[in-house]
C-alpha cells in the first residue's frame, strides 16, 4: 500500500463519527468536481463513472442515517439525498453540468451544516430564549443524532 493510501486509510479509520460525515461529503464533492470536468471535456465514459461514484457516497451518506434518533432532521436528509440522486440520474449524458453544479452547491451548505457541529469549529452562541424554545437548539442534537449507530 502506497504512502497515500496507507495515509487515507489512517484517516477513515482514526475519524469520529462526525468526521467520517464530513469526509463523505468531501470524496462526494470530489467525485462530482470530476464528473463536470468530465462533461465539459465531452467525456461520457468519466462522466458515468464519476457521477457513478456521487450516487455510491449519497447511497453511503442515506444509509447511514439512524431516522429513529434522527427524526426529522434525518428523514429530511434522507429526502435531500434522493433528491440529490435523482437530479444525478435526470443530467446524466446530456452535456449540461446544470445538474451536477446544483448538487455539488447543496453538497458545499451540507458539509458546512456538519462541520460547523465540529466541537474543534464551533463558536459559542449567545441564546436570548430558553434553549429548547430555539429551533436551532432542537436541530443541532437531531443532526448530531441522524448518523448515530
Amino acid at each position: 500500500m502506497g504512502g497515500y493510501k496507507a495515509y487515507q486509510g489512517n484517516h477513515v479509520n482514526t475519524a469520529s463519527p462526525l468526521g467520517l460525515v464530513i469526509l463523505s461529503y468531501d470524496a462526494l464533492y470530489k467525485a462530482l468536481g470530476r464528473a463536470q470536468h468530465a462533461i465539459e471535456g465531452g467525456d461520457l465514459a468519466a462522466e458515468a463513472d464519476h457521477t457513478g461514484r456521487a450516487v455510491e457516497a449519497l447511497i453511503e451518506l442515506s444509509s447511514s442515517l439512524n431516522i429513529e434518533l434522527g427524526g426529522d432532521v434525518a428523514y429530511d436528509l434522507a429526502s435531500l439525498y434522493a433528491y440529490m440522486m435523482r437530479r444525478l440520474n435526470e443530467g446524466m449524458c446530456s452535456c449540461s453540468t446544470d445538474a451536477v453544479v446544483e448538487v455539488m452547491q447543496l453538497v458545499l451548505t451540507l458539509r458546512e451544516g456538519w462541520e460547523g457541529l465540529s466541537p474543534d469549529r464551533q463558536t459559542p452562541v449567545q441564546l436570548q430564549h430558553k434553549p429548547a424554545a430555539t429551533k436551532a437548539a432542537q436541530v443541532v442534537p437531531q443532526m448530531a443524532m441522524a448518523y448515530a449507530r
